[in-house]
């Protein structure tokens, strides 16, 4: 059995490959800019809930305390940070995949890590994680959604992709 501190021993010793530090640089420059992102539009969306962008973009603040795209939003409690823990075991294993992985892995799994880690940081910090995009057509909305949901997306996607473009 994989005890924490084996598990953080082996995390500390991978580090010093340079592919890995670069993943956590991604990580690193994700969650810092997701965390911008979420402090100007908190502070600009307080005072004004709606920010008209364009006929498709709007910015709207959403407080989510559900998981992706707010499924299973509950209030705060024990199912609630059972769910945060779990996302917290989560983003270790996606820790430990991205060190033994490839380089185009590394990167993508960077993606992931770091955009989890922004939103796992706001469940944490304000029990709940704010959302603030919202695209739209006429009547029509998408879930409202914020840059670390972008790139957990994104590299969730490219890996699918990857997967199936490069299976062998």
């Amino acid at each position: 059995m994989v005890t924490l501190s084996k598990f953080f021993k082996f995390l500390f010793l991978n580090l010093k490959e340079k592919n890995n530090l670069i993943g956590i640089l991604i990580i690193l420059s994700v969650f810092f800019f997701d965390r911008f992102s979420k402090i100007k539009a908190i502070n600009l969306l307080t005072e004004q809930n709606n920010f008209f962008v364009n006929d498709f973009i709007n910015l709207s603040l959403v407080w989510n305390t559900g998981i992706g795209f707010g499924l299973l939003s509950l209030e705060t409690g024990i199912t609630y940070n059972l769910i945060s823990a779990l996302i917290g075991l989560i983003i270790l294993f996606l820790i430990y995949l991205l060190f033994i992985s490839k380089i185009a892995d590394k990167l993508l799994f960077a993606l992931v890590v770091g955009g989890a880690f922004g939103n796992l940081y706001d469940r944490i910090v304000f029990f709940a994680v704010p959302d603030f995009i919202d695209i739209h057509y006429q009547n029509f909305h998408w879930f409202t959604f914020n840059i670390a949901d972008i790139f957990i997306s994104l590299g969730i996607i490219m890996l699918v992709l990857k997967d199936l473009i490069l299976k062998k």
